[in-house]
């Protein structure tokens, strides 16, 4: 089976939870013109059988994955550097902006993703009073949501990546817990982390470039 329709699975096959309290989900996957946008974006990138290196971040945002179904790739992206045309509303993400630079440095957008998939711990995005969170932010969240959680990390070791080595983007918390569930449930015999592309923007901005040019090193060092 091509490598696109197994991710098609994975987002069909998706199943959302209910959340405590006030949280809100995050959920593109259900809208027609989003399932057309991903569609033609897995079809274009992963029209092959090549398992990729997975690529783990940590929930889809208001104004990237929360809006394409894309990890990492907002509107702008996916029409500017994808060439994917579509009706969503242009906006962009600074993850995405950095991603795609980071991307462009590689090589190209179709070498990259030869080589690895991004994904995402939990696939769906939280919102709380208008604002992004994170699927680890609330404790309640987390524990309601984390056999699914394991569930989809399963799926995706066993169907588009493999056990040997993943990449985890996102230092501290999201690295701490993914590393609790690796240790509990032995998904991957490495994992490799990388700083979260918003902190660098936000904080390191002036030193983009050789943040860059380590997201670079260390991904090569691994490829397939």
């Amino acid at each position: 089976m091509k490598t696109f329709l197994k991710i098609f699975k994975f987002y069909d096959d998706l199943e959302k939870l209910s959340t405590p309290g006030d949280i809100s989900v995050l959920d593109p996957y259900t809208e027609p013109e989003i399932r057309n946008v991903y569609k033609k974006f897995y079809k274009k990138y992963f029209n092959d059988s090549k398992r990729r290196i997975i690529i783990f971040g940590i929930n889809p945002g208001r104004f990237g994955g929360g809006i394409t179904g894309i990890p990492f790739t907002d509107s702008f992206n996916l029409k500017k550097r994808c060439q994917i045309d579509s009706n969503i509303p242009i906006k962009k993400e600074l993850s995405s902006k950095f991603i795609y630079e980071m991307i462009d440095a590689f090589g190209s957008i179709h070498q990259f993703y030869k080589n690895f998939f991004i994904s995402s711990i939990c696939p769906y995005g939280f919102t709380l009073n208008g604002k992004n969170i994170n699927y680890y932010d609330d404790i309640k969240l987390f524990d309601k949501w984390k056999n699914k959680i394991v569930e989809w990390i399963r799926f995706q070791i066993e169907h588009i990546g493999s056990n040997k080595t993943c990449v985890i983007i996102g230092k501290g918390k999201n690295q701490k817990f993914f590393e609790l569930l690796n240790k509990e449930y032995k998904f991957f015999n490495e994992i490799i982390v990388l700083p979260h592309p918003r902190w660098i923007l936000q904080y390191k901005s002036k030193e983009k470039k050789s943040y860059i040019e380590s997201y670079i090193k260390s991904l090569k060092q691994i490829k397939s």
